[in-house]
């Protein structure tokens, strides 16, 4: 009896897995409450294929603290997606990248609000350079791209 138990525990947990993998690769995005930008931000998107959740706050830094996000990186909204954190006006494409390949660092984030990042084009004014910095759970960060 024992065995019987084990088997079907083992089938279930088969039958279910693709259904926690398919939630945690949901997209939540924590932004401050009215701020237009972050809504350019979550339509660039689109491509990514996940359902898209939003969480309006007064204050997101309780979800920056819970994500490790290094005080220097912060920015307007944060976006967690399949166990990583994006914070800021990240480029859809370098999100893809990182899900894809998996890399060992907590996030990807654009500091601050550049003009000419995804979210934050405006017309008639020089985009650029601006960087994109992979951060580590320890605060460790790095380049990752510039844009």
């Amino acid at each position: 009896m024992p065995r019987l138990q084990t088997i079907a525990s083992v089938s279930l947990l088969l039958t279910l897995t693709p259904l926690v993998y398919a939630a945690s690769d949901d997209i939540t995005v924590y932004k401050n409450r009215g701020c237009v930008c972050c809504e350019k931000w979550s339509a660039t998107l689109g491509g990514q294929n996940r359902v898209l959740h939003t969480v309006e706050m007064d204050d997101t830094s309780p979800i920056k603290n819970r994500y490790r996000v290094p005080a220097a990186l912060r920015s307007c909204h944060s976006a967690v997606i399949g166990g990583y954190v994006f914070e800021g006006h990240v480029p859809s494409g370098l999100i893809a990248k990182v899900l894809r390949d998996r890399p060992a660092i907590a996030g990807l984030a654009v500091p601050g609000m550049p003009a000419g990042a995804p979210g934050m084009e405006v017309p008639g004014v020089k985009a650029g350079p601006w960087q994109v910095i992979a951060f580590e759970r320890n605060g460790k960060t790095s380049l990752y791209a510039q844009r």
